[in-house]
């Protein structure tokens, strides 16, 4: 692994060696920070949070593509606390996604059934969770082009617009067809996740290894077009939630297939994003935006990052990946956390969902809050999250 001597002096002298005392004992108590907020804000939320305006949250009734999430963070509260509450709070929000099993409109079916279906059949052993996630990875697999080998990202089935567009997010998604193909014994879902991720290293991944968010295919022969963006600054930047995206997604395709080409893919994806890092270890929401380094932020990219980066140590045996991750996952809990706020219903404040758009900027979302939640919980009770998540 190799980082330029700008990114090694920047981490020398922003982030000296964290002591593991206190990295520790600030992680938990912002763990214990996070349960306080849910426990505070649940009560009150009947639908899914999908980003914050003036500190409240704003929902989406359907679920959109974020309605995993929710039900996600009670899961990993329960796992941390044992509080029934948290238990009923995930099952209560997780059901209200049952009729989107069968939804074939979107591949955000992992986002939807992952963290709230797949983690409850682990806590639970219910069947039921697990029938539902496997539903949901048939409705998915319905989106696969065999032409081009790649689940389309947007569009309803049959329809023109978006039918050749394959997006840098759907990384994520694959590890539904994993666990299906897993619970099934059928290879469809698998080899299907497997094709995706291919068609994504070989079409995503530059040379330096920066990525664009979005590749179009001529849907029906399934020729190059080329790369696009939707949520990145152009076609030819490195939009750092997708870049994140990616480094979690290709590490956990490796580990469900021990395929070298995903360890290195997912190497190549994090040492661009580490050596584009601002001394702050906060990523700007665009490494290639014109005002980048100063540009906005998106800490959201940053607790994915970390917990892509602590999956990739584990995964490649080189600890200077999980330095890495700590220094990020110190500098969100230190300057990004909403505690200054007693009136914030979310845990993790400076996210930007769509700069491009100038849509959700320094704002907080669910994903941000889950996957801060999920960085945390593999430092500090690593075994317990391996089980709940299938590490």
């Amino acid at each position: 692994m190799t980082f330029s001597r700008r990114t090694l002096l920047g981490a020398a002298v922003a982030s000296p060696v964290l002591s593991v005392e206190a990295s520790s004992s600030l992680f938990r108590e912002s763990l214990d920070y996070a349960l306080a907020k849910l426990r505070q804000v649940a009560p009150n939320v009947t639908s899914f949070p999908e980003e914050t305006k003036f500190e409240k949250w704003t929902y989406v009734n359907s679920g959109g593509w974020v309605g995993g999430f929710w039900p996600g963070m009670h899961w990993l509260a329960f796992l941390d606390s044992g509080d029934e509450q948290f238990r009923r709070w995930a099952v209560e929000s997780a059901l209200r996604l049952a009729p989107r099993r069968t939804d074939t409109s979107t591949h955000d079916l992992g986002f939807l059934f992952y963290p709230s279906w797949v983690t409850a059949y682990r806590l639970t052993s219910d069947a039921s969770w697990r029938d539902g996630a496997v539903e949901a990875a048939s409705s998915l697999i319905q989106r696969y082009n065999d032409k081009g080998r790649f689940i389309r990202a947007w569009g309803a089935l049959g329809t023109p617009n978006n039918a050749g567009r394959a997006i840098m997010d759907t990384m994520m998604n694959l590890d539904l067809l994993t666990f299906a193909s897993e619970q099934t014994g059928e290879s469809r879902f698998l080899d299907v996740a497997v094709a995706h991720a291919l068609t994504t290293r070989a079409k995503f991944i530059r040379p330096d290894g920066s990525t664009p968010h979005v590749f179009d295919f001529n849907p029906d022969t399934g020729e190059d077009i080329g790369p696009n963006t939707n949520q990145g600054y152009s076609p030819t930047s490195c939009w750092s939630r997708g870049q994140a995206w990616g480094i979690y997604g290709f590490t956990t395709m490796y580990r469900r297939t021990r395929r070298r080409e995903f360890l290195e893919s997912a190497r190549k994806l994090a040492d661009f994003a580490l050596d584009a890092l601002t001394p702050d270890h906060i990523p700007v929401w665009d490494y290639r935006s014109p005002l980048a380094p100063n540009d906005v932020k998106d800490s959201s990219a940053g607790a994915i990052m970390a917990c892509g980066l602590l999956d990739l140590a584990a995964a490649s045996g080189r600890f200077s990946y999980r330095a890495a991750a700590l220094r990020i996952l110190d500098a969100l809990c230190r300057t990004c956390l909403t505690t200054r706020s007693e009136r914030h219903e979310a845990i993790l404040a400076r996210g930007t969902r769509n700069r491009r758009t100038e849509t959700g900027i320094e704002v907080s979302l669910p994903y941000g809050d889950y996957y801060l939640m999920e960085a945390l919980l593999r430092v500090l009770k690593p075994r317990e999250l391996a089980r709940a998540i299938g590490l």
